[in-house]
């Protein structure tokens, strides 16, 4: 006896809704009401029915993939906002690939290879590195798929982008140590190329002179985000004479770097110097000390990020290339304390 598989039609009939509505509840879930799409669902277990993903690609010449270039899948910052990202678009039926941009320069070439052939059908980056040329003239190419930016973005580049308050961020740091007590303040930054760290440094240096702070260029270390850079700048530290007595890094990473290559010479945080972050990453309430920091939505950044993409893809029209800036909130922990007497 034949068994004939279940067709888009048994579906719609089950259901009791067009075979235009199931189609658009397998493809695009978010375009029809709660209520229709249950309905459908339902009507889908119950007969059985498997959608070709293979053939309906094939044959709207749609990949129904979004690519995300990460700067350093190593970084465990970037987590939490692919896994929003991922969430927001496997609702909508889109996978997401991820490549690491750290190795290879992102060229338009490059770029263009990405997405080439229906690999993808939209590009987020989280990589603030990339050349506002070369990203112009991808832009310029007639096949080009929608861009959005999540996290960094390239200032002059016009297209949607998801970010954190970073500024905001900052100045919370700086009031906090401010009440602690702390009138000499130094900075750890990223790389001087990224816009995140050239952001961050440059909210230090004003909100420290709002408050009236004492700073020096000789207080203001280079890093790039990872632990090393914390160590190397800790060998720094120990050589100031009257000194900061508070350290603001441009990351997580940096500070934990910073507090263990200090923990080594001898300078106890927070007894000694207080140190903080900002990301507020998975590790930062199990060091030690905890470390006090900036707390980022990230995984609504990314479910965010997702959002505005999907809209390009479904072809709404007045995209807003304007930044949505996301709220960040203070995570005040037991690496920040009260300056020492002997070292106000």
């Amino acid at each position: 006896m034949r068994i004939t598989k279940p067709k888009v039609i048994d579906v719609a009939r089950l259901a009791g809704v067009s075979t235009a509505t199931v189609s658009r509840v397998l493809n695009d879930p978010s375009m029809v009401s709660e209520a229709t799409r249950e309905a459908v669902q339902k009507a889908v277990q119950e007969t059985g029915y498997r959608v070709n993903k293979a053939a309906r690609n094939l044959r709207t010449n749609k990949s129904r993939t979004v690519l995300a270039l990460v700067p350093n899948l190593s970084n465990p910052f970037f987590s939490n906002i692919l896994s929003g990202l991922e969430r927001e678009l496997n609702a909508s039926d889109y996978s997401l690939l991820v490549t690491d941009s750290s190795d290879v320069t992102l060229t338009s070439d490059q770029l263009q290879r990405y997405i080439s052939a229906g690999q993808a059908d939209g590009l987020i980056i989280l990589d603030g590195e990339i050349d506002q040329r070369e990203l112009a003239a991808l832009q310029s190419v007639p096949a080009t798929v929608p861009v959005v930016f999540a996290c960094e973005w390239v200032e002059g580049f016009a297209c949607p982008s998801v970010r954190a308050d970073n500024s905001e961020g900052i100045r919370m740091l700086v009031d906090h140590l401010w009440e602690l007590g702390h009138r000499r303040f130094g900075h750890v930054a990223g790389p001087s190329t990224n816009v995140l760290s050239q952001k961050r440094q440059e909210a230090f240096a004003k909100f420290v002179q709002i408050r009236g702070g004492e700073l020096q260029s000789a207080w203001m270390l280079p890093g790039d985000f990872s632990i090393e850079a914390g160590k190397i700048a800790a060998k720094k530290v120990a050589t100031l004479q009257n000194g900061p007595t508070a350290w603001i890094c441009a990351s997580d990473q940096i500070a934990f770097g910073l507090i263990a290559g200090l923990t080594d010479i001898g300078v106890k945080v927070p007894d000694d110097l207080s140190v903080t972050g900002f990301d507020n990453i998975e590790m930062t309430e199990v060091f030690n000390p905890p470390l006090t920091t900036i707390h980022q939505h990230r995984n609504k950044m990314g479910n965010e990020a997702a959002r505005q993409l999907l809209h390009q893809l479904r072809g709404v029209k007045n995209i807003v290339n304007e930044p949505t800036v996301m709220p960040v909130y203070l995570v005040a922990r037991k690496s920040a304390g009260p300056v020492t007497q002997g070292r106000v």
